[in-house]
């Protein structure tokens, strides 16, 4: 358990971590990364660069190191063979001489060295006696022709020179010419054997390999500038190979976004290939197939819709002939005949609700069919919703209150469908609002005027919000109406709100109530706030409700001390 916690405890540190570095690199990286993640093209063009790349590092790497190892073993090869040549005839020279006395060793010596020069390639070399033997009167002195190179012999190779395991011994070193710069080189190790007791003699001769660095040196800037040249070489291959692989792919986003767009011609093109062109064939048939179906109910669309007028118009004509019998029939009704008289009465409340669904469906064939006109002129939306309010109390169960926070100046509408407007809302707000109190906000600010109408009744849920502005739909179609209605009202609600550039919102919750909001800007303008809040002050905003009835009558007892506006 305490490794587990330990592991937990770790793997949020590196979250936290992690989400830290994002933060810090996220206004330099943020686009990039977004980059990233949306092109595909982008994320194959990379791990090819990168894997091609690598491969092209690494090849170069073992190429440079193959030559490199080649280069040097020529070389020591070469250095060891000129050594042993060089040794060979400065040993000659001395087995020739019959040299005795010190007159005669020094022009041994002389002639040694020359010798040592003319057969040797390099001039850097170094004799000295022997180390460990007796002294010789006859021992000639050591010499050298480069004061640097008895610096670079190591004891190692003087030790491996002294117990003669072999006939040569080399070492690299690193070379230095009199003018101070360096050079790395092999140093040659053998021995020469001086008669009259003279002694034995270490002979070194440096090689200097700066000709094989220089070389080493060219390969690796032509390895490197083929490299540049072959990463650009791929990289524009690459660039080439996605372009026409993915091609198709843009083709078909391409073709999509036009189809989403409304273009029903468009299609999207052969690509000569065998799986694209099938793609190509398979997705210009479910164009053809969609655009069938929306030209079918267009015209099924444009067939409701001209029905829906002609019955609605040709409803007008039987329903004014219903309607005179009913008044007929109703004058001439006993007084006390109470079943006839009762049945007199459910007749003209039947008509009365008959024309208002058609009048309902000529309202919204109009809006279908674009026809709509509205003829506006200055109002008062105070005074025009304590009209409709002071109209609807009768038939309300509910205590209606009217709060006045702004709104006072004149705004341009057609009052008639404003009122319609604001009775819907406070209709549906007396049939849902189960008897609880009913609150109706005029409100105003420099970009708008709104009105909500919040009640405390049963409320509704996601699905219900959804479907609250459709035709002909109900939230409960088994609750009892006390107004009647048709199911249209909050359709054309909203048309009407839109008509005049503003727009009709809803907050629901089960139990808790509904709070419509109606908002139109100020003169027509596109860009507005609403002034009421959608949500309700009441709500509280971890799910449950701040207040109720009791919240509704503190304020309304403070109703006045809001500030006026407008």
């Amino acid at each position: 358990m305490a490794d587990r916690g330990g592991r937990s405890a770790l793997s949020l540190a590196l979250r936290r971590l992690r989400l830290r570095w994002f933060r810090l690199t996220d206004p330099l990286l943020g686009p990039v990364r977004a980059r990233w993640r949306r092109s595909l093209r982008l994320r194959t063009m990379a791990v090819t660069g990168l894997v091609t790349g690598f491969m092209i590092l690494v090849s170069g790497a073992f190429v440079l190191t193959s030559v490199g190892d080649d280069l040097y073993s020529s070389r020591r090869d070469q250095v060891l063979q000129d050594s042993a040549r060089a040794t060979l005839a400065a040993q000659g020279q001395i087995d020739a001489s019959d040299a005795t006395d010190r007159a005669a060793m020094l022009a041994l010596s002389a002639s040694v060295q020359r010798v040592l020069q003319d057969t040797s390639s390099s001039q850097l070399i170094y004799v000295r006696r022997q180390a460990g033997q007796d002294p010789a009167p006859d021992a000639l002195e050591d010499f050298t022709t480069s004061p640097s190179l008895a610096e670079t012999v190591s004891p190692e190779l003087s030790a491996a020179v002294v117990r003669g395991e072999a006939p040569q011994h080399w070492q690299a070193v690193t070379l230095v010419a009199d003018d101070g710069s360096q050079s790395p080189g092999i140093l040659v190790a053998s021995t020469l054997t001086l008669p009259a007791g003279a002694g034995i003699y270490d002979l070194f001769i440096g090689y200097s390999l700066a000709e094989t660095e220089q070389t080493l040196g060219f390969m690796s800037r032509t390895l490197g500038i083929t490299a540049l040249f072959l990463m650009l070489l791929i990289g524009v291959l690459v660039w080439t190979i996605s372009r026409i692989v993915f091609r198709p792919i843009r083709a078909a986003a391409d073709a999509s976004r036009r189809l989403a767009a409304g273009e029903s011609d468009a299609r999207m093109p052969l690509q000569n290939d065998e799986h694209f062109d099938e793609l190509s064939e398979n997705f210009n048939d479910m164009a053809d197939t969609l655009q069938a179906r929306i030209d079918e109910l267009d015209h099924l669309s444009e067939m409701q819709k001209r029905f829906v007028s002609d019955v609605s118009h040709e409803l007008r004509t039987p329903l004014t002939t219903i309607r005179l019998a009913s008044e007929v029939i109703r004058s001439q009704a006993k007084s006390d005949d109470a079943a006839g008289l009762r049945a007199v009465e459910v007749l003209g409340t039947q008509i009365d609700r008959f024309e208002s669904l058609l009048g309902d469906l000529l309202e919204i064939s109009r809006y279908d069919a674009g026809r709509v006109t509205i003829e506006t002129e200055p109002t008062n939306l105070v005074s025009l919703t304590e009209e409709v309010v002071a109209g609807l109390r009768p038939l309300s169960e509910s205590d209606i209150e009217v709060r006045v926070l702004g709104g006072y100046s004149s705004v341009d509408v057609d009052p008639r469908r404003i009122r319609r407007i604001v009775s819907n809302l406070v209709g549906n707000a007396i049939e849902h609002g189960e008897g609880r109190p009913i609150e109706v906000t005029v409100d105003s600010n420099a970009g708008a005027v709104a009105i909500g109408v919040r009640d405390w009744g049963v409320g509704m849920d996601a699905a219900g919000i959804a479907h609250a502005f459709d035709r002909f739909w109900r939230g409960d179609p088994s609750r009892k109406r006390t107004l009647g209605g048709t199911g249209l009202g909050l359709a054309i609600a909203r048309e009407d709100a839109a008509v005049h550039g503003g727009l009709i919102e809803v907050w629901s919750k089960i139990g808790e109530g509904s709070h419509f909001r109606l908002t139109l800007p100020w003169g027509g303008g596109e860009s507005f706030v609403s002034p009421i809040p959608l949500v309700p002050g009441d709500v509280d905003p971890e799910g449950g409700a701040a207040g109720t009835a009791a919240g509704w009558l503190r304020r309304t007892a403070s109703r006045w001390s809001g500030e006026r506006k407008r």
